[in-house]
């Protein structure tokens, strides 16, 4: 007893959730197919324009964070820049200083010059420098003015250096020259101090060169001791002098080396000045230029720092929203699909198994689903109505089998056979029908689902990147948009087609006999189908000629081919060359390339046929030797396989006591499925009924 409770309880909720299951998808069927496909795609498009909207809106947000990015970015290219040039311009100024020359010259103004046209192009017109624009300008006024003030103190210099340096020296050379040539020879009194002020006159040179181009404090000092040894060995020559020349020489000299040694001292406190302003007017000025650009500069860091927090936060603001939004919908739209493919698939289920029951003979089995209002429940009436009409069919057949027992006419008994026959060939198609419709079903409804899947997947991999610390890019956010819009479009369309399937009602069974697909030459085909019939052609007294190149080759079903053949064959013989009239048959073939189609021509010299035969020749059950065994469903099973199987083109040419000629054109793959007859030996054949006229 216990046990018993425990499975009843174990079965509630599986009873339970089927009859919710009934409820929600009997709640859906109330509503048509066409609009419950309509319903997911108007989920995916209502994701796809959510998402859009928001993305479109944080883009806003995230493209003005990242304006201000580029042009903090750009504001620190034009200070870096201008840091760069007022560095090489001290550079060029202190080069000039240590090597006047107009090519430094020239290289200075140059370069004063671009810092000025960066200053008026780029700081001014920047929006974020342009508050301190006035301030760098300043600056570099007072770094170019310094340059102004140098110039001249340098161009000082350079005169003092050449008029009370240089001077001086050429005309104590010459003074040296003229002492040199007044004392008579090397022996004289004069010559030992001589040669010694001579000495210090050139080291006096050298000592005033090096410390005028690199201003060593020892080569000024060297300079000064020169100096006055040569102002010592003055009085000294003058005493031990000789003859008047040699006495206003040195008289001269003594001015000289005066007027010489006041210009060093000139020279020295001129440089001195120029260090200082180099040191005050040029570094000092450069110096305050680059406080200013670096501030400037930390104030662009900071607005960067800035700018990029936002663009981080909007970033992840879009990643929860999208996330959220993609989960919800995501949701949604599987619950929505798998409702609506339980409201299509079952009842198809259902409808299959009543077919199957009612092709097995099960008439007794009720069809479910009758009372829906949807597509699928017309089906179902539909084939509640075919279930009353074989019931009432094979009431019918039990009361024609009674009155056939009865009957006394070969004629009925052969015109129920025929009823039976075409009855049976019916119900053998309609078997099929269910199966059919839900295997073709099936297809878009599991691509639908692989659809919806493969859209979760990305939007898993999309919040994947956006929780990653790569930057997302605008042709991410763009594709994942594009993706999802391509989601929804293919779950339209297949879901279209599931419904335009469902509404489609008719479904052939083919039997599948010759169902092998391969690729064959024509010409052997040909031989080997001609050679197995070379009996009967030879009994009925048939010649036979073949025109059938080599090497063409064909896609297709070779036992459909030898059906056709076959049947061509047998019907001329029994037709075209009745009573044992002798004849010739003529079988060719030609392609004019290897993309272009295959023409078969068969033709005859028999007997003809009129316009009113020509016109049914391929009906189904249309003979003019019914009498004689004909069943006329050989031509139509020829007509049915070139049209159907091979997706080819078939005509018929004849005229009475003129012979017939057969035009088969067929594309060398063929294009249908595998559908062909059961063939007999005298030509009769089973095949679903298909009426279509001859051209």
């Amino acid at each position: 007893m216990a046990i018993a409770r425990q499975d009843e309880t174990a079965e509630r909720p599986t009873c339970l959730a089927v009859r919710v299951r009934s409820r929600i998808v009997g709640l859906v069927r109330a509503v048509p197919i066409r609009w419950r496909i309509l319903s997911i795609a108007a989920l995916n498009t209502a994701v796809v324009v959510v998402l859009a909207v928001m993305i479109w809106n944080d883009v806003q947000v995230l493209r003005s964070a990242w304006d201000d990015v580029r042009q903090v970015r750009e504001s620190d290219n034009t200070l870096a820049l201008l840091g760069s040039e007022t560095s090489r311009l001290q550079n060029l100024i202190h080069r000039y200083i240590n090597q006047p020359g107009p090519e430094f010259s020239a290289e200075i103004l140059q370069s004063r010059e671009a810092i000025l046209g960066t200053l008026t192009t780029h700081a001014s017109a920047d929006p974020m420098l342009s508050g301190s624009a006035a301030e760098l300008e300043r600056a570099t006024e007072r770094f170019l003015n310094g340059f102004g003030q140098l110039r001249a103190v340098q161009a000082q210099i350079t005169k003092t250096y050449e008029d009370q340096v240089l001077g001086p020296a050429k005309d104590m050379a010459g003074l040296y020259s003229i002492i040199e040539g007044a004392t008579g020879h090397r022996d004289a009194l004069i010559w030992p101090a001589l040669g010694r002020s001579r000495e210090a006159f050139t080291a006096l040179l050298v000592a005033a060169n090096s410390y005028y181009f690199s201003l060593a404090a020892a080569s000024a000092e060297e300079a000064r001791r020169n100096t006055e040894t040569i102002e010592k060995t003055i009085p000294v020559m003058t005493g031990l002098a000789d003859n008047d020349l040699q006495r206003v020489a040195l008289e001269h000299l003594n001015e000289r080396t005066e007027a010489l040694r006041q210009g060093l001292a000139k020279l020295s406190d001129e440089l001195s000045s120029r260090t200082e302003l180099l040191r005050n007017g040029i570094d000092a000025s450069q110096a305050e230029t680059s406080g200013a650009i670096d501030g400037l500069s930390v104030k662009m860091r900071q607005r960067e720092q800035k700018a990029q927090e936002t663009f981080d936060r909007t970033l992840a603001n879009i990643s929860r929203r999208v996330l959220s939004i993609a989960v919800i919908f995501l949701g949604i739209i599987l619950s929505a699909g798998v409702v609506i493919a339980l409201s299509i698939r079952l009842p198809l289920y259902q409808i299959m198994s009543a077919m199957q029951a009612i092709t097995s003979g099960d008439y007794g089995r009720r069809v479910q689903g009758t009372d829906a209002r949807d597509e699928i429940g017309a089906m179902a009436r539909a084939v509640d109505v075919f279930r009353e009409n074989a019931i009432a069919k094979r009431a019918t057949e039990d009361e024609l089998r009674a009155s056939k027992e009865k009957a006394e006419s070969a004629l009925l008994e052969l015109s129920a056979a025929q009823r039976n026959l075409i009855d049976a060939e019916r119900l053998a198609a309609l078997g099929g029908l269910v199966a059919g419709v839900t295997h073709e079903v099936n297809n878009p409804l599991g691509i639908s689902l692989t659809v919806a899947s493969s859209f979760a997947r990305r939007t898993e991999m999309f919040d994947a990147e956006l929780k990653s610390d790569t930057r997302l890019r605008r042709s991410q956010l763009e594709e994942f948009v594009r993706s999802s819009r391509d989601a929804a479009e293919q779950l339209v369309a297949n879901l279209n087609r599931a419904g335009e399937l469902i509404q489609s009602f008719k479904q052939v069974a083919v039997d599948r006999s010759h169902a092998e697909r391969r690729q064959f030459l024509l010409n052997e085909a040909t031989g080997q189908i001609v050679a197995s019939l070379w009996p009967v052609l030879k009994k009925a007294g048939i010649s036979l000629s073949l025109d059938v190149p080599e090497g063409l080759a064909i896609d297709g079903y070779p036992g459909s081919y030898g059906q056709i053949l076959t049947n061509l064959v047998l019907n001329a013989a029994n037709h075209a060359f009745a009573d044992g009239r002798a004849g010739t048959i003529s079988i060719s073939a030609s392609s004019g390339g290897p993309d272009d189609d295959v023409e078969i021509v068969f033709a005859d010299n028999g007997a003809g046929m009129t316009p009113e035969v020509q016109r049914r020749a391929f009906d189904p059950f249309f003979t003019t030797r019914r009498n004689e065994g004909g069943t006329g469903l050989g031509l139509h099973i020829v007509y049915t396989l070139v049209t159907q199987q091979f997706g080819g083109r078939m005509m018929l040419d004849s005229r009475l006591g003129q012979g017939t000629t057969f035009r088969i054109i067929m594309p060398k793959t063929s294009q249908g499925g595998p559908a062909t007859a059961n063939t007999e030996s005298d030509g009769s054949s089973r095949w679903p009924t298909r009426t279509m006229s001859s051209t």
